[in-house]
Order: C-alpha cells, then structure tokens, then sequence
C-alpha cells in the first residue's frame, strides 16, 4: 500500500483539526506579536500544541492502517495511541509554559494593546474550534453508528466518546478545551480592557494551562490503556456475538475475548456448532463466520476455533 493511500485512510477529524488548529495558530502568533496580551499568547501556544497533535496522530491514524506483515503478524493498530501519546508529551510542555507565563502576568501584571484584533481573532478562534468540535461530534455519531442527527449529535458525542476511535476522541477533548479556552481568553481579554485590571490576563492565561494539564492526564490515561490493551466495550461485545450467533449452524459461544487494537477490535472465540457435522463442514461454517465477523469496518481479525455442541448453554442469552 502506498503512502498516498495510507494518508487518504487517516482520520478525518483530527486531518482537518490539524489544518485549522495551523491557520489559528499563525493568526493568534500574529496578534500575540502586536498586542503583547499574555492571554492571546497562550491561546495560541494551545493552538500550536492543537495542531502539532492533531498532525501526529492524523499520521499515526494512517499508519496504523498499514496491513499485517511477517514480523507483526498483529498489525500496526496501536500505532496510533503510541502518537497520541506523543501529542500528550506536547499538550504538557505547552501547558507547563502556558502556567508560567500566567503566573509571571499575575506577578508583574502588563496591559495589553489593539483589543479590537485581540477580540476579533479570538471570535474567530470560537467559530473554528466549534466547527472542528462539531466534525469531531459528528465523527463519533459516525463511528458508534448512532444514526443520530441535529443537536442529539451532541449528547450521543458525551455518551458515547469512549467507543470512538482514539484519534477522534483526543480531537473531542481537545476541542472541548480549545473552544472553552478560546471563550475563556475572550471575556479575560475583554474584562481587562474595561476594568484596567491587567492580573485578569494573567489569571485567563494561567487556567488555560490548568485546562491543558487535564485533558494531557485524560488522553494519557486512556492511550496508555489502549497501547496496552483493553477489553473491548460490552456494546461491541454484544454486536460481534450477535454476528457469531446468527449463523444457523452456531449453537452457542464456549468462550470469546476481544480486544480493541487502535480503532480495530481483534476477536477470539470458541464457537459451538450443531451435532453430526462433517470437519469440512464445520470448518466451512468457521469460515463463513469470521467472513461475516470481518465484514464489520470495525473488527479487523478473527481467530475462532469450533467445537461440538455439548447441550450446555455458555453464553448468556441476555448478552446476545
């Protein structure tokens, strides 16, 4: 597969949180640079981290979209929560520097100039960070197959952010805050120009970077699970046996384990078949369920061993 190739199946969201997070963050530099506002400054070092990020993991998210070879028989799915940790490292060197700079404003408070193009670039920043939120939403209503549509978008991407791909879940959180970050510089900026109280922009600045702190220890603790390996959810668990149990010749499921590799689940299990079967035949059964198990854009392998049925119900009828 070729590299091209391998891009056009990276994650969408966080491609396109990357390009917009790279127009802010030159436009947020630009007014920083003229206006000398510490709270513009860490918004745009938010911005910079954003799109840092968001292009490590869109690369990563492709990478991991490479297929299996002879000396990683299991694939490249993890790849993309080794960049997404990466993009942690980064969220929290901005955050350490954003803190410090809010602190030193708070110290030796400074009055900042040209509130007109501080305003008007942090508008800006709230209708491009929304907008990439609203996708990243979207992505997820996608990826869960809500089918949900309008503003339950909304309340579908805070139910069910955990059973979205790693990529788009850091873009989410990553949102979340730059949205309310951006919002949060705005009023700091505009409240300091009217009250003559300058410390407000070093206090905007300084919880800017408590917000970056949080969601590094959010994303962090999640990827670190995934780069482990986590079981998969109990929602997955029960689409991939409903699968397995639609065949006609599958009469229970002795044992199954699932684990979620990247944005992929691999999926072992232990079917029991009807009795009086042939081995071909059952072995053209086994191949025609992990055919039907790896049409799911979201299972990437299938491991299944059979055995005859012994009468004894395994698994729960409620799970199916």
């Amino acid at each position: 597969m070729s590299f091209i190739s391998l891009l056009k199946k990276g994650n969408k969201s966080s491609g396109i949180a990357a390009l917009g997070n790279t127009a802010l963050t030159i436009a947020k530099g630009t007014a920083a640079a003229i206006s000398g506002s510490g709270t513009m400054f860490a918004t745009t070092l938010h911005s910079a981290a954003d799109a840092l990020n968001q292009g490590f993991v869109f690369f990563g998210s492709a990478l991991a979209e490479k297929e299996a070879t002879k000396r990683f028989p299991s694939g490249f799915g993890r790849v993309v929560n080794l960049f997404v940790l990466i993009a942690v490292i980064v969220i929290s060197i901005m955050a350490y520097e954003t803190i410090l700079k809010g602190w030193e404003l708070i110290q030796h408070p400074k009055a900042s100039a040209n509130i007109l193009l501080n305003t008007s670039i942090l508008v800006l920043a709230v209708l491009i960070d929304g907008a990439i939120l609203w996708k990243a939403m979207k992505e997820i209503a996608h990826e869960t197959r809500s089918g949900d549509k309008g503003f339950a978008v909304m309340k579908n991407a805070f139910k069910n952010v955990n059973l979205a791909a790693p990529p788009t879940r850091l873009v989410f959180y990553e949102d979340i805050i730059a949205t309310f970050g951006a919002l949060l510089a705005l009023v700091s900026v505009i409240v300091a120009y009217l009250t003559g109280l300058a410390i407000l922009d070093g206090i905007g600045t300084l919880l800017i970077g408590v917000l970056l702190i949080g969601i590094a220890i959010k994303i962090g603790y999640e990827n670190t699970l995934g780069l482990i390996g986590v079981a998969a959810p109990k929602v997955v668990e029960d689409r991939v046996a409903g699968i397995i149990l639609a065949d006609p010749d599958v009469r229970d499921i002795k044992q199954m384990r699932i684990i979620q590799e990247g944005r992929r689940y691999h999926v072992e299990s232990y079917l029991e078949l009807r009795k009086g079967l042939t081995l071909a035949l059952a072995d053209d059964i086994k191949i025609r369920v992990k055919e039907a198990l790896l049409a799911d854009p979201d299972i990437g392998d299938a491991t299944l061993g059979i055995f005859e049925t012994d009468d004894i119900q395994n698994w729960p009828v409620d799970k199916q």
